[in-house]
């Protein structure tokens, strides 16, 4: 599996060369930052750091690059083993500059969301994600961030060890995915994202445009509906962008809803609106693009896999379920049937 690799520090120009290349790996990932792996008394009331859009727009990508490489050398040094991550501590004592807080709360959002994800992953793909894959897919730039998320995963008594690591290499060698559907704590949202969407009706959502306006992703339109969850600078969601601007352009008139939602800001990325309307005019993208949001996330079963795409019928029942790049051809067969009113049918396999 070819797995694309940034090495910009998040320069926002990056972005673009990623796009134009076409960059292609198996899976993007990423859940939702509301579910907690696991029930800490202290951390996991906290909330990730989170600097304001107006100050992360004022940080220049070297600057945040710069940020985000202290925080993961800070904790690549300091972490102690049978210890948890201070993460207040740090906030308030350590990285109390915007753009470093903004570093640690992106580290903090993804600490939580790794484990769902390579769980996920092991049953999608029947083995363990790579380390460059997992930093590819958190947007994660720093040499060894990756390793060092695990790290401190490892580190944590209070976290199950649901992995085996190589010792040389570092590379996941086995996950525990029993362990993890047994947890009650996020076990429902991973057999959800196993065993699929198909056949349920989701809840109407009203999600913000990123112009403003609101965009209501209900079945009152009488229009069966596809919905993209992604993020910026995520390879296989760039892949997929043209293929749904195609498919837009052929299906828009037809009784088919086409709706982006971009995650940066519940991820805790960095990228701004004004990167994200670059992205949108620079692939000619016509069908809404909105914010997805912690109630969406929830609603919606927490995603782990990025992109994840929902195709659902007039009455809102899904049809259709994927996660990672799904190609053009599959993907045009199940609108065709779903503005035809034909069923759809269950997932086929790629």
């Amino acid at each position: 599996m070819g797995v694309a690799r940034k090495h910009s520090g998040g320069r926002e120009d990056e972005v673009r060369k990623d796009a134009g290349a076409g960059r292609k790996c198996a899976v993007g990932a990423l859940i939702a930052a509301s579910l907690s792996l696991i029930s800490l008394a202290a951390v996991a009331a906290q909330n990730p750091p989170s600097p304001d859009q107006a100050a992360m727009g004022n940080i220049p990508p070297e600057a945040r690059a710069q940020a985000e490489t202290k925080v993961v050398d800070y904790i690549r040094d300091h972490l102690q083993p049978g210890q948890p991550l201070p993460v207040t501590e740090l906030e308030r004592n350590v990285f109390t500059q915007p753009a470093e807080r903004l570093a640690l709360g992106k580290l903090y959002s993804a600490f939580f969301r790794i484990p769902l994800f390579v769980a996920t992953y092991q049953q999608k793909f029947g083995h363990p994600p790579t380390l460059p894959t997992i930093a590819d897919q958190f947007d994660l730039h720093v040499p060894g961030e990756a390793d060092v998320l695990l790290r401190v995963m490892e580190s944590d008594p209070r976290v199950p060890h649901f992995l085996s690591r190589d010792p040389r290499t570092g590379e996941i060698t086995s996950v525990d995915v029993a362990m993890i559907r047994s947890d009650p704590r996020f076990g429902q949202a991973l057999n959800h994202q196993i065993a699929g969407w198909e056949g349920r009706r989701l809840e109407a959502l009203t999600l913000q445009g990123l112009d403003g306006k609101p965009v209501a992703l209900s079945n009152s339109t009488g229009k069966g509906l596809l919905l993209e969850v992604w993020f910026t600078g995520c390879p296989p969601c760039m892949q997929e962008t043209p293929v749904l601007v195609n498919l837009n352009r052929e299906f828009a008139g037809k009784g088919l809803l086409i709706v982006g939602a971009n995650a940066d800001r519940l991820l805790g990325l960095s990228y701004t609106d004004a990167v994200r309307q670059r992205y949108i005019r620079e692939h000619q993208i016509d069908f809404p693009i909105t914010n997805w949001d912690k109630a969406a996330d929830a609603a919606y079963g927490g995603i782990s896999i990025f992109p994840t795409l929902f195709l659902m019928d007039s009455s809102g029942v899904v049809r259709q379920h994927w996660v990672g790049f799904i190609g053009a051809k599959e993907l045009r067969e199940a609108a065709a049937k779903i503005v035809t009113g034909s069923p759809a049918g269950a997932a086929g396999g790629r």
